[in-house]
This record gives C-alpha cells, structure tokens and sequence, in this order.
C-alpha cells in the first residue's frame, strides 16, 4: 500500500473512532532495505576520491538513513514510558493546493512526486499528528538531521544557561581552558551562539585543504588524507583560522562554531555531548527510540550535524518549544526566557552584515540566533540541514513541522521543502507572514 492511500485511510478510520493511533493493530513490519540493496550500496560507498555523503540521488538518500551501518555511531537514551502522539489527521493538510513544476496539485501528491526529495515528514499542531507521510523511507528509519543537530546543541546551551552554569557573554576559554593563547580565545560563547565568531573557517565542502574541510576530516566525516588533523580537539586548540570580521559584526555560518559549544557543554558537564543530551532532553521526552550521533572517528560525536532519530521523536523535542509541551513532558524544558530570547532577541544586524549576504535583512525575516538558522516575522523558528532536512516550530500557533530528505543531482534540482511547507501551514492555520 503506498504512503498517500494509507495516509487517506488512517484519517478516515481516525475520524470515524478517533483513535490515539491511525490503526488499531501495530503496523505490518516492511524491510527499509533488500539484503541485495544493502550490499550494493555498502559496495559502492566512496573511500579513496570522495567523502561518503558527496554523492546525489537514490544512493545519497540510502547513505542518509543507513549512517548508522556505515560509520559508528554513540546514543543517546530514552527512558520512561512513551508519550504517544495522537492522531488528528487533517485532510487539509494532505488535500491543500500547491504549486508545482507540472502546476497545482494536493501537498501529499507533491511530496511523493518527482519533484520532491522529502523522505518523511510529520506535522504536529497543538500536541497531536496532523499530518504524516513517508514517501522515501519507513516510519521507524532513524535518518541523519545533518545541521538540525546545532539547534539541538545551542538548546542544551540554553538549558545549562538558565542553572547559571554558563554565562553567554563569557570567553569561550573560561568554560574551555585548553583555549588560552588560541585564536579562538576572546570569541565569546554569545558569538559563538549566533555563528558570529568572525573566525575565517566557512563550510567548505570541496577544498580539501580548508579549514573546514580539515575540521571535518578530524571527525571522521570527510576524506582523510596525509596533512589531516588527527582530531578536532587539538585542531581547534593550534589552528591558524584568521578572521573574517570582528566577532559580534556579522553573520558567517560555520559547524565549528557549534562544535566549540558541544565541547563547552562536555567540560561544564563532565560528560561526552550525547549524555549530556540524554540527561537533559532525550530521557525526559517519551522518545519512542533511542537516538544516536554520528562518531566517525575516536567516538567524537559530530555535534554540528550528525544526529540520527525517528521524525516522530525529532517533533516530540519540537513541542518543547511550544504551548503543548506537557503531551511529552511534565517538566518545562524549554524556560520562557529561552523562547523569548529566539523569538525577540536576535541581532539583525548579523544577517545584515552577513559574510555571504545581500547587505539588507532578508523579507519576512527577524533575525537569527542560538544556532536557529531564521526567525520569521510571524515568528516560525527555522532550523535546516544540507541535505533537505528541516525543523519548523511555531510557539503562537501550536505547531511543529520535521523533514527528512536528500539532493536529487548535483544542481540540487527538486523543490525546497521549507517555502511550499510554510504556504501550506499559512493556509491551513492563517499564519500571516510578509514572506513565504
């Protein structure tokens, strides 16, 4: 049975008994792989030209939700019972009009076409599932968030902030002494936060010799050659990065940012980053699964993008972030200083003068900060990953949106998820927004 007919069916049985599931028995167990898919891929993973992820297509989208198989990994832990997720199917959702390269045609029919590279995706509004369907994957694949991941960081930042045990406007090497007579003392944690460090060490995928490709290789993530760091540690300790802009002027994305507060975060807590984020968040949230991160090389997790979880899971953290938290959560994660500080107290000044950007703040967009790639004017906070994933959360109307997906060739050629997504959600909820 195809993803959109079932999808039709479970709102149909749901409106009819109003069931806490779509289906009252489990679902029937399907394989995500064929013994023969698995070895093929595994066969045809890049090791000597490229790194694992520089491919597009079918064997990106497989790479994408096998990490797991491919390269270590380290978990982070459920526990408790779980907090299931009613179902709300909205057919709304499923039937709105969208457009598309071949014209208008229904959101679910979009997402399961040629034009999308969405793997899965689930809507969350006001504690309960709207809206979920998986085109390109099964419902209990765990596929990797990439950048998402740094949301998740800045969060447990946020967390350990409110207790007192980091102060943002503080030197990065007060909380990391390894740091002192480094480039990088004096960044504060702040700047490190909002990706306005002002180090010269951009994302940088296709120079091997880049900092940021040197960074990634110290990770295991990327392509390992003679002059590669032997870890990030010691990297981030001795590297000549040179600096763009002056901390605090301008906004210049970098995962070393992120990887700087993951480490923060170990030495505060005395704890490797995927147990600190058990301890404050997974364990506390009615996960249905464990996550993990990937940790390609000594165990180090990659903090800056390689989370691995159920969809279903990803949108629980979500609804932490909005009025329907106790669905998941009988304490208060997220404090109302931290949502505040999202939605109010970015520096638009940072996207303004962003390394890459246009010298104005882009239409319908606030600001960003603590790692949230965008704030919009009516206030959906916005966290993407490279590879066409997406965490979309909006605390005034009660909803929650996460995708998974892939690149469709090298000139990434489908439709992005993020703007038919938030047109759907603004006519559907009657969001205003001045840009979608």
């Amino acid at each position: 049975m195809s993803g959109r007919v079932a999808l039709v069916l479970a709102f149909t049985f749901t409106q009819v008994i109003g069931c806490a599931r779509p289906d009252p028995e489990p679902r029937p167990f399907e394989p995500a792989s064929t013994v023969e898919e698995t070895f093929h891929w595994h066969r045809a993973l890049p090791t000597e030209t490229t790194a694992w992820w520089d491919v597009v297509g079918e064997q990106q989208a497989w790479y994408f939700k096998n990490v797991h198989q491919l390269y270590p990994t380290v978990n982070v832990y459920r526990d408790g019972p779980v907090r299931e997720l009613r179902y709300r199917l909205m057919a709304e959702i499923a039937d709105y009009r969208v457009e598309t390269p071949d014209g208008e045609m229904r959101y679910v029919d979009f997402l399961h076409s040629e034009h999308s590279t969405t793997m899965g995706m689930v809507i969350v509004h006001r504690g309960e599932i709207v809206f979920e369907t998986y085109p390109r994957m099964k419902e209990y694949e765990k596929p990797i968030y990439w950048s998402v991941t740094k949301a998740i960081v800045a969060t447990v930042v946020a967390i350990l902030e409110d207790r007192g045990e980091v102060d943002v406007s503080q030197p990065i090497e007060l909380y990391i002494p390894e740091l002192k007579g480094s480039q990088l003392a004096g960044i504060t944690v702040r700047n490190l936060l909002d990706m306005a460090s002002g180090i010269d060490c951009s994302d940088n995928y296709e120079d091997f010799g880049s900092c940021y490709y040197l960074y990634e290789a110290s990770l295991g993530d990327a392509l390992r050659r003679s002059n590669s760091p032997d870890n990030p540690y010691d990297m981030l300790i001795g590297y000549d990065y040179g600096f763009w802009a002056e901390q605090g002027t301008g906004y210049n994305y970098s995962g070393v940012n992120t990887f700087l507060l993951g480490w923060m975060v170990e030495k505060i807590t005395g704890m490797p980053f995927q147990d600190a984020l058990t301890r404050e968040i997974w364990r506390h949230i009615g996960a249905e699964a464990d996550a993990s991160i990937f940790a390609g090389r000594y165990g180090v997790p990659l903090t800056h993008g390689g989370l691995l979880a159920k969809l279903r899971d990803l949108a629980r953290v979500g609804l932490l972030f909005t009025p329907s938290y106790r669905v998941v959560s009988d304490k208060k994660i997220i404090s109302d200083r931290y949502l505040d500080l999202i939605l109010n107290g970015g520096r638009p000044e940072l996207l303004i003068n962003a390394r890459s950007g246009s010298g104005l703040l882009p239409k319908g967009i606030k600001h960003n900060v603590y790692q949230w790639d965008l704030v919009f004017d009516n206030n959906d906070i916005f966290k993407g990953g490279w590879g066409g994933q997406g965490l979309l959360i909006n605390p005034d109307r009660d909803y929650v949106a996460v995708y998974a997906g892939y690149f469709k060739d090298r000139q990434a050629s489908e439709v992005s998820a993020l703007p038919v997504l938030r047109r759907v959600l603004q006519g559907v909820f009657g969001v205003s927004s001045s840009t979608l």
